[in-house]
């Protein structure tokens, strides 16, 4: 799903900061503060929107042609940002067709990746003393935050609200992340919908402890009450966090069924509660009794 070159976390991780000073200096740093707060949105509007180009960065941040192509060419040179040639569906007009920018790992990692190193210590110390179990512990601990912040946005959407809900509560805490509708399968079986995350806090440590994504996903299953499945993940070399939900409509024969089952066991347990508390009779034996008197 990725295209490009591809930089392991240990590369990445050393180019943290020479990344980082790249999106906001010139050669000779010679830039002035307002051009590399302009950078900086450039830059972290490809990271937000995905591929985009020249013409909506500009649209978006209110520059000319003329200064959005000076942002551009200076993150290409630094190897932050890279061309892609946007697809056309159909038959294509005339001229070429426009050239989309997009975020490269090393981009990527100029974002908020600076304690990288300290937190894949710290679980690496974790695991060597208390074994891999503790580390899945911790990633479950930690997702259980998440799940408890988005459940009163991700409840209170429709069910066909919920995947969008969950991926605007993400986007909130810098996931940067979308909800897509996919076309029905065969047999016109509604194909559910992918939630996208463009952005990832702790993929680099994700790189070396996969429970961190694991747990999420875990996670994202609970908070949308349906079957999901991640396709792609930042940390594994990946350009997005790619998460398949399947649509609500097919699981709901399984789930009314699951439901039932539940209620005949509740009534079954009332019904055991309320013989337990009857009264008991006194006992008499059939064998005492001669003509209804007893001996």
């Amino acid at each position: 799903m990725r295209c490009g070159k591809h930089l392991r976390h240990n590369d990445v991780v050393k180019y943290v900061r020479q990344a980082a000073g790249a999106i906001s200096s010139e050669p000779g740093g010679r830039a002035s503060g307002s051009e590399q707060s302009t950078r900086a949105r450039v830059a972290r509007l490809i990271l937000e929107n995905g591929p985009v180009t020249a013409t909506g960065l500009g649209t978006r941040l209110g520059l000319t042609p003329a200064a959005v192509r000076r942002h551009l060419d200076h993150l290409l040179a630094n190897g932050l940002i890279e061309t892609r040639i946007a697809r056309v569906y159909g038959n294509r007009g005339r001229g070429r067709p426009a050239r989309m920018f997009a975020i490269t790992d090393a981009g990527r990692s100029a974002f908020e990746h600076t304690y990288d190193d300290l937190a894949t210590s710290a679980l690496r110390f974790l695991a060597e003393r208390a074994g891999p179990g503790a580390v899945t512990d911790f990633a479950r601990r930690q997702v259980a935050d998440l799940e408890r912040r988005y459940r009163p946005a991700v409840d209170s959407a429709p069910p066909a609200g919920r995947v969008r809900a969950l991926a605007e509560a993400l986007s909130a805490d810098g996931y940067a992340a979308s909800a897509t509708a996919m076309p029905a399968a065969g047999g016109g079986q509604p194909g559910g919908e992918q939630l996208c995350q463009h952005h990832c806090p702790v993929a680099h440590v994700a790189a070396e402890y996969p429970q961190l994504c694991e747990a999420e996903t875990e996670a994202f299953g609970r908070l949308l009450g349906a079957p999901v499945q991640r396709l792609a993940t930042i940390a594994h070399g990946d350009g997005v966090c790619t998460t398949h939900v399947t649509a609500l409509s097919l699981t709901a024969p399984s789930r009314t069924a699951q439901s039932r089952t539940a209620q005949s066991r509740t009534a079954q347990s009332r019904t055991a509660q309320s013989d337990a508390t009857q009264p008991l009779r006194p006992y008499r034996s059939a064998t005492n009794e001669v003509g209804g008197l007893s001996a």
